[in-house]
């Protein structure tokens, strides 16, 4: 394998040299550029993205904070990073509330460090982690039993999760057995794992191309 498994990132941004500082700061992540709020939903509508960075001020007179709704109606679970360097501290908040809020606000001049802080956290924390946190929390509420599909729909993206935070940044094969031990599944449901992040775009099929040919039947 050329390249570990890395995270997307999709920046919302139109001005060049703030792209050259992402660019710089996050080589580390698979980059895409838009130039607008337009531009991020098409975008969205090809792939989705780990986390979104979106600037305000945007072209075509758009501006950041107004598009957080059809973001977030989009890609939900897609933690939003807000840059600004005109938001005022209420409007700052307000991004950061409600439903269609924004999980992080940054202000400009950009920290570098406190960017890739951000970043990591939203990669590593939010999205899928969070979700899985959110669903076990309603299971717990609702007394769900453990057997319920419902739950093990729940206990497969927690493990999807755990794999996608082992698998990144490694050139290293997986080891299916392995997995299979310590998640106490089956082969067929760790390759069916691994199935499923690699058509949402979290991993690419280099790191496991078997799994076309060695799924089977429904996994256990």
């Amino acid at each position: 394998m050329s390249a570990p498994p890395i995270a997307s990132i999709l920046i919302v941004e139109d001005d060049p040299k703030q792209l050259r500082l992402y660019s710089k700061a996050l080589r580390g992540y698979r980059l895409t550029c838009v130039t607008s709020g337009t531009a991020a939903l098409e975008a969205l509508q090809e792939a989705t993205p780990d986390v979104i960075i979106l600037d305000h001020i945007l072209g075509e007179g758009e501006r950041g904070a107004d598009f957080l709704p059809k973001l977030k109606a989009a890609a939900a679970h897609v933690p939003i990073i807000v840059v600004s360097g005109t938001l005022a501290i209420h409007d700052q908040l307000k991004a950061l509330q409600g439903p269609s809020g924004a999980h992080f606000v940054l202000e400009k001049p950009v920290d570098i460090d406190q960017l890739e802080r951000t970043v990591e956290i939203a990669v590593t924390e939010c999205g899928l982690g969070e979700a899985v946190r959110m669903l076990r929390s309603l299971e717990s509420a609702e007394k769900v039993d453990r057997d319920e599909p419902d739950r093990r729909f729940t206990e497969r993206l927690a493990r999807q999760h755990g794999l996608l935070r082992r698998l990144r940044g490694t050139t290293e094969r997986p080891n299916i057995s392995l997995f299979s031990r310590e998640y106490q599944v089956s082969r067929k449901t760790i390759i069916r794992d691994l199935r499923d992040l690699i058509q949402r775009g979290q991993l690419p099929a280099e790191i496991y191309p078997e799994w076309q040919t060695e799924l089977g039947d429904d996994a256990a």
